[in-house]
């Protein structure tokens, strides 16, 4: 019999890497799969996709097939009809990435093709992880804080210890495996299929009793208060996991954990980007010319801020050590201060005699005045 080429059925050509190997095989696993597959010769192009596959993820064996083809199987098996005899290779771990070890994991082939998926037991699994959005005010973040949560969690029904029942008997159907094998008769031998026991939902026992708190099912939903200690530094759209704080696991899996995403409020004063911080401070004309010293509070306490004279409107000043500090280390930001001009809108008498001697002051040996004045005469 004439068999197609390994690469051809993958669909990459020879000098496909590993990763582009097993990419192709994922795509015609999931699209060939007897268990979702209904095309008449699915069950036939989804064991060509594992012979080429065992084939070609091996190195040595693919090194051969490149030499030599499908020669160098010439004695695999009259099973394969002269092709590689892939009844040893194990696609448990493959599957299990595809099908999630779940619902398609189990399926395999008999009469000398090998069993291949190998199916995990689905009695056990891990509680579902969940999220709760805090919001705080700006200065939790700043200095840390203890907060109560009350939300509602699926957790172990307490009644029967999360088992569902009472009287505890090993299932009759699978017999404490969790799993059903059955076969089925086709055109290319015994197909053996694996699935979860329908009378024991996978965990491989029965109860003699159900418990009539949770109904059976292990879980009840139940109203729960935790106390979240907020990180100092916290910002907008991070977060603290609480391990094991979320829903109920099945079986004696574990439970997931809860997840606290923040929304800090915006300060009146402040503006934040990352651990820096940003301050207009309102200031006048004399303090600019004639230099000041201003009194200004920080988020640890309130500094002296000398402003030189000579200052210009808009100019930003550094305070090292004066923002947010940094979530991870505890180191602070720095304060970033923006002199913010304010000129007066009412003037007295004298005042405007001020002013008006302050109009004939000469700005000849200022540069961006001079330059102002070159480049306004050449318009």
């Amino acid at each position: 019999m004439n068999k197609r080429d390994y690469y051809e059925i993958l669909g990459v050509d020879k000098n496909a890497s590993e990763a582009e190997i097993k990419s192709a095989f994922r795509k015609l696993a999931k699209k060939y799969h007897p268990d979702v597959c209904k095309e008449a010769d699915g069950a036939e192009k989804f064991k060509e996709a594992q012979e080429a596959y065992a084939v070609l993820s091996d190195s040595n064996e693919r090194a051969k097939y490149d030499k030599y083809g499908h020669a160098a199987f010439s004695q695999g098996g009259a099973s394969n009809a002269g092709g590689y005899d892939f009844s040893g290779f194990d696609f448990s771990s493959i599957f299990d990435e595809i099908f999630g070890g779940g619902d398609f994991g189990g399926f395999g082939f008999g009469n000398g093709f090998g069993s291949f998926g190998g199916s995990k037991r689905s009695g056990s699994k891990r509680g579902s992880d969940l999220v709760y959005n805090m919001k705080i005010d700006f200065e939790d973040a700043a200095y840390g804080a203890t907060k109560d949560v009350t939300i509602d969690v699926i957790d172990k029904c307490e009644d029967c210890n999360g088992e569902g029942g009472f009287d505890k008997t090993t299932c009759s159907e699978c017999g404490g495996t969790g799993i059903v094998t059955e076969q089925v008769r086709s055109i290319i031998g015994t197909i053996m299929t694996k699935t979860t026991c329908r009378s024991c939902n996978g965990i491989g026992h029965t109860f003699k009793k159900t418990c009539s708190s949770c109904r059976g099912k292990g879980k009840i939903k139940q109203r729960k208060t935790f106390k979240v200690e907020v990180p100092k530094g916290i910002n907008t759209g991070e977060q603290i996991r609480m391990t094991g704080k979320g829903e109920a696991g099945i079986g004696n899996a574990p439970n997931g954990d809860l997840y606290i995403e923040f929304e800090v409020k915006n300060h009146k004063l402040f503006k934040r980007e990352n651990d820096d911080l940003y301050l207009d401070l309102p200031v006048t004309l004399t303090d600019l010319v004639l230099g000041s010293v201003k009194t200004v509070n920080t988020l640890e306490s309130s500094i002296d801020l000398k402003i030189s004279a000579g200052s210009q409107p808009g100019e930003t000043l550094r305070v090292r050590g004066k923002g947010m500090p940094n979530v991870h280390n505890g180191r602070p930001g720095d304060l970033y201060i923006t002199l913010n001009l304010i000129l007066p809108t009412k003037l007295n008498r004298t005042q405007k005699e001020l002013f008006n001697e302050l109009s004939k002051t000469e700005l000849d040996d200022n540069e961006a005045f001079r330059r102002f004045e070159k480049l306004n005469k050449e318009i």
